[in-house]
């Protein structure tokens, strides 16, 4: 008999959803199901998919649920952002600055045939196609909260899989101090690499990093969907990093290569403006940005732009319990 015995950051989606939503979410989801690996094609060649149940037990489904993991919720704020909050609202700026750009011109962005290459201080590389995304690493559901460095946040039901996972498997050797990752470069299909007018004068392809054992983390998770659904083109279709603990802007999106490396790689942000953006990007209600507090965040729910969800920001983002050991020393003002 299998016991499995939650940690701190576990909570059942009654904990953290309000009970009326809870029951409507699985109903509606029961109707609806999964959509297929195919869900992300033209929306044409969408409409076409057929529809798989996520609470079924059958072996051919894409998102199974081999195991549940829900991430802690703040207290007076654990009801879910909902998906069309989530979907709209977006910061990637290979599709536009503004918020709505990314819908609006990501529609057409195609994402299969995909490869995402694990590469750099490993025994074992190797390469992910498109369906081994979803196949590869048994898949779970994880509700993290998102805190955007601009001092917005969501709660966002995220499907997918832990990093750790996809690092072991490329078997690192003892060089393999830091995790880099870089975006797809597509000017075709990306206007934003295209015009420095309209990527907001970003130099790409956009890189990340994260130190070896920030990746392999418990927390740390590789997301292929939300709400269900495999993830939409400007939310970062078809895999994206999710490091909850950090702002926003780490968690990099439409991934093609993760690359174990020994030294700290550049990133796209730091790159920008090295005074405002750091590498560890830790939320850290104590340290301002440069030209707005972090005190507090403004929680996208159902209101409009100027609806009243102020909510105190959690150092952490509130996964300081799970998280906090690894920085234990540092100077996080020097290190933000």
């Amino acid at each position: 008999m299998l016991i499995k015995t939650r940690k701190s950051y576990q909570l059942s989606e009654q904990q953290v959803t309000d009970e009326s939503v809870y029951h409507s979410r699985r109903d509606l989801l029961k109707k609806l199901g999964y959509l297929g690996a195919g869900s992300l094609l033209a929306q044409s060649a969408a409409s076409q998919a057929s529809p798989i149940d996520f609470f079924s037990s059958k072996k051919d489904t894409v998102f199974q649920r081999h195991a549940l993991t829900y991430a802690k919720a703040e207290e007076s704020s654990q009801i879910l952002t909902p998906e069309a909050k989530i979907t709209t609202h977006n910061n990637f700026y290979e599709f536009g600055t503004n918020k709505g750009d990314p819908v609006e011109n990501a529609q057409d962005f195609n994402v299969n045939p995909w490869q995402l290459k694990i590469s750099g201080e490993v025994d074992k590389p190797y390469t992910l196609g498109y369906d081994d995304l979803f196949k590869r690493f048994p898949l779970e559901e994880r509700i993290y909260r998102l805190r955007c460095v601009e001092a917005w946040s969501m709660v966002v039901p995220w499907v997918g899989f832990g990093l750790a996972q996809l690092i072991k498997q490329a078997a690192p050797n003892s060089k393999a101090k830091y995790v880099a990752f870089e975006t797809l470069y597509d000017p075709k299909q990306m206007p934003g690499q295209e015009s420095r007018r309209i990527g907001g004068g970003v130099q790409y392809p956009y890189v990340e990093g994260l130190r070896i054992d920030e990746a392999m983390n418990p927390l740390t998770f590789m997301s292929v969907g939300l709400y269900g659904k495999t993830l939409p083109a400007q939310n970062g279709a078809p895999i994206r990093l999710v490091v909850p603990w950090k702002y926003g802007f780490k968690s990099i999106k439409s991934i093609v290569g993760i690359k174990l490396v020994e030294h700290k790689p550049p990133t796209t942000w730091n790159i920008l403006a090295k005074n405002e953006y750091g590498f560890y990007a830790n939320v850290n209600p104590e340290v301002d940005h440069p030209r707005w507090s972090q005190a507090s965040e403004r929680r996208i729910t159902t209101g409009g732009l100027f609806a009243r969800n102020r909510i105190a920001t959690l150092p952490f983002n509130g996964y300081g319990e799970e998280v906090a050991q690894l920085y234990k020393g540092m100077d996080l003002r020097k290190n933000y």
